[in-house]
């Protein structure tokens, strides 16, 4: 018996977590629409672009890495699941950097094998890759970020975000962000490397700044997304702040910048 298809959920690709993805994902979901696998749509949506090739997961060898197969043939497995269409339209809006972290993970599969633990340089490569924004902001903002300070960040800096960008990265979390948005959900944010004033959210820019040692120390900073300006109706009060769930102070110094 054939699997039922994924019910696809309706996005607005005009909201500021989906935008950087909307033309490619109008594109795919509409082919996914009239039955297309999530591998045929994304090689539509990509059209003349440079993009990487989307196969089915079945073209994966059994046993060889993910990473590896990846960095091996330049064709991405793909599953019939929303997950793997926002990997791969992630892949369309920034391949530089996709590429650079899949350089990243098979160079590190071959210098340490694949074993119960990742290692410090995967561990962090998979979290910017799942879960990783990228933001270009004022330095008041930066630090108040840094330090956890919720109420500069969000209340007395609001009118300072109309100057700043943040790019969701992460797939995972723009599956989470399409299918459970809620307060919670928290982007890991890729401080700049030393010696570079900030990261702008665009595909070279943040290949460039994919640096092993720099990812290694795991230089993130937590920022939950839906407390943005602009990002969710219900932070225009000021009492949606007043959750210490989320919006925790810091533990420990922050990543330096």
């Amino acid at each position: 018996m054939t699997p039922a298809a994924p019910a696809w959920p309706e996005i607005d690709w005009r909201q500021p977590a989906f935008a950087p993805c909307g033309d490619h994902g109008r594109r795919a979901l509409a082919c996914l629409r009239e039955g297309a696998a999530v591998h045929q749509a994304l090689r539509q949506a990509a059209g003349a672009s440079p993009a990487p090739r989307f196969v089915p997961q079945a073209a994966l060898p059994a046993g060889e890495p993910y990473e590896s197969f990846i960095h091996r043939t330049g064709a991405v497995p793909t599953r019939d699941n929303l997950h793997d269409l926002f990997n791969g339209l992630v892949w369309l809006a920034c391949p530089q950097a996709k590429r650079r972290l899949n350089e990243l993970q098979a160079t590190e599969i071959v210098r340490r094998g694949v074993g119960p633990t990742r290692g410090p340089l995967r561990d962090a490569l998979t979290l910017f890759d799942e879960n990783g924004a990228v933001l270009d902001a004022p330095l008041p903002l930066w630090q108040a970020l840094l330090a956890r300070d919720w109420r500069r960040l969000f209340a007395e800096g609001r009118a300072l975000w109309r100057q700043a960008r943040l790019m969701v990265f992460g797939h995972a979390l723009l599956e989470q962000l399409a299918t459970l948005p809620r307060k919670g959900l928290t982007a890991h944010v890729l401080c700049a490397p030393a010696g570079a004033a900030a990261i702008a959210p665009e595909d070279g820019a943040i290949a460039q700044a994919l640096q092993p040692a720099h990812l290694a120390a795991k230089p993130f900073a937590p920022l939950p997304v839906l407390g943005v300006p602009g990002w969710c109706a219900a932070n225009e009060a000021p009492v949606f702040y007043d959750d210490p769930a989320v919006f925790r102070p810091a533990r420990r110094p922050p990543p330096a910048r």
